[in-house]
């Protein structure tokens, strides 16, 4: 070899044509996009959580340890496709996710089989995922020939009673759970059983179901719908809405309100349909950002909390008590950038990109040209959990789509 020159390794079942590698290695580089930028680096991340095999196509929630989940793939498909034009990529998991609807359920958790249906948003955020399809290519016609009996099912089954004792209440809010279950996305189970049950009506659950009640009606023109999600509404502000403490309770039960200062109730703020005003929005923002806001991610309970975790550290018990206790979770952040973009407009922006642009300096500290799953939720935020989560990626690929097109 003479200085200069390169080398190029190949290896592989069959023996290769050395005469054209060094084509085969440029047209390769010529495919993959350049790792040169923050951006860049997202982009990248974002197209290795898509996996087909067999005939399907599905996103990997996190690298290394998951398997693909059926909340966390509708929440991160439309930052992972859709900011990308990949509308494709889009269709095909959700026609595989689709296939996997029983009743009103999907499962929660999968690696090659199906398992627990134990995930009573997933259903939920479908609607919202589909929304979202349509706010990026302004295509109604295919949401509704491929999808709308199965957004049809999911209405029908919540509303006859489901799985964990999942139902319609009479003043329409979702109601759920059983002991020793975890329904919600603060689903984490110690020896000692779920670290935040969560059962009864949850404000996320209900802020998406309103949701998705009043995209059904958009798409079908379903008088039927359009009066629970009316019923829905005032049942909401009524139930959940406090004007003296200003922001919304985290669960109601049987047995009264939880007024837990958690980020759940920021959906009621971004969604495509809320029951707030605007008024009310701006007051949960605040709330949210004076208790739950870091530059990693929104806390999962306020510091001033007595059950607070400001660290993710210990045995497994100890992190999984953490887990939904006070560790900040960055896909918050883009429904808490939508929220304060719906109501701030362009005023917002600064805040926002400086929110996505605090992430840079991350990116070679965990999971290289990737975002991690968690942060603690005490400075100095160090990463933890799963090197590299797609709903992490994809929620920061969409904030950045969301002030690009204010």
């Amino acid at each position: 070899m003479e200085k200069g020159e390169s080398i190029v390794f190949s290896a592989g079942l069959k023996v290769a044509e050395t005469d054209d590698l060094h084509d085969k290695f440029n047209e390769e580089i010529g495919r993959r996009i350049p790792r040169d930028n923050f951006e860049n680096c997202l982009k990248n991340s974002a197209g290795q959580f898509i996996s087909r095999r067999d005939g399907e196509t599905r996103v990997i929630a996190g690298y290394p340890w998951f398997g693909w989940w059926g909340r966390d793939t509708f929440i991160a498909l439309p930052g992972i496709t859709l900011t990308m034009g990949d509308n494709k990529t889009f269709l095909d998991v959700m026609d595989s996710m689709s296939k996997d609807l029983q009743g009103a359920m999907f499962p929660n958790v999968g690696s090659g089989v199906l398992t627990n249906m134990n995930s009573i948003d997933a259903p939920l955020w479908y609607f919202w995922t589909l929304q979202q399809y349509i706010i990026f290519t302004g295509d109604k016609e295919t949401i509704k020939s491929k999808y709308i009996e199965k957004c049809k099912g999911i209405i029908d089954g919540f509303k006859k009673g489901t799985v964990f004792k999942i139902h319609v209440k009479e003043n329409g809010l979702i109601s759920g759970g059983v002991e020793g279950v975890g329904l919600t996305w603060m689903d984490a189970v110690t020896k000692d059983g779920p670290v935040t049950p969560r059962i009864g009506s949850p404000v996320e659950i209900n802020a998406l179901w309103y949701n998705a009640l009043c995209f059904y009606h958009e798409l079908t023109g379903d008088e039927e719908v359009l009066e629970l999600s009316e019923k829905v509404a005032l049942s909401f502000v009524e139930g959940f809405w406090s004007e003296k403490k200003g922001y919304l309770a985290d669960v109601i039960d049987d047995e009264g309100k939880d007024w837990s200062i958690r980020p759940n109730m920021v959906f009621a703020t971004s969604l495509p349909y809320s029951p707030l005003t605007n008024e009310q929005k701006d007051k949960v923002l605040e709330m949210v950002k004076a208790n739950l806001f870091t530059n990693r991610g929104l806390r999962t309970l306020a510091p001033s909390d007595p059950r607070y975790k400001g660290y993710y550290k210990g045995d497994q018990n100890e992190r999984d008590n953490a887990y939904h206790q006070g560790t900040a979770w960055p896909w918050l952040l883009g429904h808490f950038a939508e929220g304060y973009l719906k109501l701030h407009g362009k005023q917002g922006k600064k805040l926002v990109e400086n929110m996505i642009s605090s992430f840079d300096e991350v990116m070679t500290q965990y999971g290289i040209g990737t975002i991690a799953e968690i942060y603690e939720g005490d400075p100095p935020h160090r990463p933890k959990g799963a090197i590299s989560q797609a709903w992490s990626v994809g929620e920061l690929l969409r904030m950045k789509y969301l002030i690009n097109n204010l």
